[in-house]
């Protein structure tokens, strides 16, 4: 099954020590429908809001790590709580947003749950939250230092420029320097330039692999 449900208690697993009774306070309060599911590479949450009689509806990945995991979970929140003041009359990722997801940031760093480098990362981003978790990078970069490594993985952003590194399916380049937010880097076997962003999760490499 790509998707599975979970009762109440079950999310405590997926949730930093001191989040979990305020989180399902908002989930209980607003009837979220929340579903964590598999690792998705395109979104890490999602929010759907109620239609035809249906509860507002949440998805989370499972894969990510406590802190990114209630991060994106209050992602969702923050345009659950925008629905339900202004419905579709604002912008997805506007104003309004922003103001929602700052509140959701502010009441719980203040709960002590973040550790110290999270926390100054996210006091940057509490100012102007970007709408999407790539448009954190500063910040995705410091959460996802709390990732179990799997396989040698490392953030392409560790990776000293000129070294080589492989992608999940395989192919090999070599690391250049930093264009505005993207690492641009060439594919050893074709000699094309592509860009990276910094987060991008690839394995180091001592030699070509044969």
């Amino acid at each position: 099954m790509a998707r599975a449900e979970h009762p109440m208690q079950a999310l405590s697993a997926f949730l930093p020590d001191g989040s979990f009774e305020q989180v399902v306070a908002y989930i209980q309060h607003y009837r979220v429908h929340l579903t964590i599911t598999k690792k998705r590479k395109s979104v890490l949450g999602d929010y759907r809001h109620p239609v035809m009689g249906k509860n507002h509806r949440i998805t989370v990945n499972g894969d990510l790590n406590k802190y990114e995991f209630l991060l994106t979970l209050l992602h969702e929140l923050a345009h659950l709580l925008t629905f339900e003041q202004y419905r579709n009359r604002v912008e997805a990722h506007g104003a309004e947003w922003k103001a929602c997801y700052s509140n959701l940031l502010i009441q719980f760093v203040e709960k002590g749950i973040f550790p110290d480098d999270i926390k100054a990362a996210l006091h940057r981003c509490i100012m102007n939250p970007a709408a999407t978790a790539n448009g954190e990078t500063d910040l995705l970069l410091v959460l996802r230092k709390y990732n179990t490594r799997q396989n040698g993985l490392i953030p392409v952003a560790d990776i000293p420029a000129g070294r080589l590194f492989q992608t999940e399916n395989g192919r090999v380049f070599m690391k250049g320097l930093l264009r505005r937010k993207r690492f641009e880097c060439v594919e050893v076997k074709s000699g094309l330039r592509y860009s990276f962003s910094a987060v991008t999760e690839v394995r180091l490499l001592d030699i070509l692999p044969t």
